[in-house]
């Protein structure tokens, strides 16, 4: 995609930042996912085989309890989650995604228009930086309810909860844990049960 680059003779060069337009005109074809943040384009790099097993098994898991409570949906990426309106609009492409039935309506057929009610990013040292900076900024502004940040190598799953003034302290859940969540009643969820599937591959 090619951008005014401003005058040669003054040698400016002016900042212009991406739009939401722009991001959406991205060639279909491009093998690449590219997240929208604060007008600049990121691409997100290929998950390595520990994040898709991990993001595999929790989405079959959260799934099994949303389908058996009808709770809401659970989405995996690729999918276009956008933020705020017009030419201030942000795209991020969380792991995983829940929304409750009673907000079903922002699902549309290009993208996740608003906040989901629960977002999953597992870290990875091409993402970590931005997961625990910009994007965990990113989703308390917007009222995302709850954040979960899982970390694959030490094996354990950060929750944050959405209070008044951002997110508090993320609780740390280690092997052996289980979580439980004001957003999905009734969930019990073994943290062994996310990494059961790490056994047989080295890290």
């Amino acid at each position: 995609m090619v951008r005014p680059e401003g005058s040669e003779m003054s040698g400016i060069r002016p900042r212009i930042p991406y739009t939401y337009d722009d991001y959406r005109t991205l060639p279909e074809s491009m093998d690449r996912r590219y997240e929208l943040l604060q007008g600049e384009l990121y691409m997100v790099p290929a998950p390595n085989t520990a994040h898709q097993i991990i993001s595999a098994d929790l989405q079959y898991l959260l799934t099994q309890h949303t389908r058996a409570t009808r709770s809401g949906r659970v989405l995996a990426s690729p999918v276009d989650v956008v933020f705020g309106e017009g030419r201030a609009r942000e795209v991020a492409q969380p792991d995983l995604v829940f929304i409750s039935t009673a907000r079903l309506h922002i699902v549309k057929q290009p993208a996740i228009e608003g906040a989901p009610d629960l977002v999953v990013e597992i870290l990875s040292g091409g993402t970590q930086e931005r997961d625990r900076g910009y994007k965990f900024t990113l989703y308390a502004r917007y009222g995302v309810p709850e954040y979960w940040m899982i970390d694959p190598i030490q094996k354990l799953v950060e929750v944050c909860v959405l209070g008044a003034n951002g997110y508090g302290a993320p609780r740390r859940h280690g092997i052996g844990a289980t979580l439980e969540s004001v957003l999905l009643p009734g969930l019990h969820l073994s943290v062994a049960d996310i990494f059961a599937g790490l056994v047989d591959i080295s890290m």
